[in-house]
């Protein structure tokens, strides 16, 4: 048995480097191909979140989740996102929003802010219709809907332009919910041992090696200048 592994051990150490470098070609593009894959994959499972939340299936958006979750979360995946304008490489979905969740919540609020303010004892009135006399012809100019985030935005910087209604200002932003609540970002693992991860691993030994044969080479070419 130790006869075997010696001789092992001898034939790997005679591979010229030469081969593993023909070898190490088609690894990484092999290596690309497969992350590559789990990238596609990754992406048609956040959007299938992205398009169960667009239809309000608030129960498809929970099982679509935990899916791209596991996912991600047993996978290498590599992702490009932008931030601030900059493109930056990341492991993982990067961050992504739950936009229509986000807006029926807020319309609850507002909804709730619509029954304080239209309350007799504001001194301003109706605050919440001078509001909507406001946001209305400019939801219309622009095609916005009644639970677009840009109406929502307009009717909640008009009511907050009333100093008598500090008090609903403070209920409003109380009753909004975080938009950190329907922020998502879910992070991969730098390797995993999946089929991919095994290949990466094989690529990444072999270019140890050259590297390793390539100090070596060096070392060796300058030690003989002095001799």
């Amino acid at each position: 048995m130790g006869n075997m592994k010696k001789r092992g051990r001898l034939k790997l150490h005679k591979v010229k480097t030469w081969k593993l470098l023909l070898v190490l070609l088609p690894l990484l593009f092999v290596d690309a191909t497969l992350l590559r894959i789990d990238h596609v994959r990754m992406t048609e499972l956040r959007d299938a979140v992205l398009e169960a939340d667009k239809n309000e299936d608030d129960e498809a958006v929970a099982r679509n989740l935990e899916e791209l979750k596991n996912f991600v979360f047993s996978n290498i995946v590599i992702n490009v996102v932008d931030n601030n304008g900059e493109q930056e490489v990341t492991f993982g979905t990067g961050p992504f929003y739950l936009e229509h969740q986000y807006i029926r919540a807020a319309n609850k609020a507002l909804e709730e802010a619509e029954k304080a303010i239209t309350n007799d004892s504001n001194p301003n009135g109706n605050v919440y219709q001078m509001a909507s006399e406001v946001c209305r012809p400019q939801a219309i100019a622009n095609g916005w809907s009644w639970n677009d985030a840009n109406y929502i935005n307009c009717m909640v910087g008009e009511i907050q332009k009333y100093p008598a209604a500090d008090e609903i200002n403070d209920t409003i932003a109380a009753s909004l919910p975080s938009t950190e609540l329907y922020r998502k970002n879910y992070a991969s693992p730098l390797w995993a041992p999946t089929f991919t991860g095994l290949i990466l691993l094989i690529t990444l030994i072999i270019i140890v090696v050259i590297f390793i044969r390539g100090i070596v080479w060096v070392f060796l070419r300058l030690s003989l200048l002095f001799v």
